[in-house]
């Protein structure tokens, strides 16, 4: 039997079609998890795929810092983090913090497709 774990899902606007695109592709993985996303990310996952999504407020708004609280509380196992580094963002200081929240507390982190495809598809993962 597969542990239930908590992923965080966050993606900025120019990478949004690549983490709903690989959500779709990972649905039947995901489905059997506990799912928490940002504002807009986590809308076009819950129309795209129909899996169950806890929704946050938008990154801009909060919630990468919900998702860093999370982190920092052990209420998250993993962040997939499909961010942006071609584009600035308005609140990239949330960004950096998130991501820092992540390597402090040791939280396995996807920031592409590539690492996403690694963190689930590994035996720890199914574990």
């Amino acid at each position: 039997m597969v542990q239930k774990r908590n992923i965080g899902l966050v993606a900025h606007d120019n990478m949004k079609k690549d983490l709903v695109e690989w959500a779709e592709y990972n649905k039947g993985t995901l489905s059997q998890h506990c799912l928490y996303a940002t504002g807009n990310t986590g809308k076009q996952i819950i129309e795209r795929t129909g899996l169950s999504v806890m929704l946050l407020k938008g990154g801009p708004h909060g919630g990468d810092m919900e998702l860093g609280a999370m982190i920092a509380n052990k209420k998250l196992d993993y962040l997939i983090f499909f961010w942006d580094p071609l584009t600035n963002q308005p609140h990239d200081v949330d960004v950096k913090a998130l991501l820092r929240v992540a390597v402090v507390y040791n939280t396995p982190t996807a920031c592409n497709r590539a690492t996403a495809d690694l963190i689930i598809s590994s035996p720890i993962f199914h574990r």
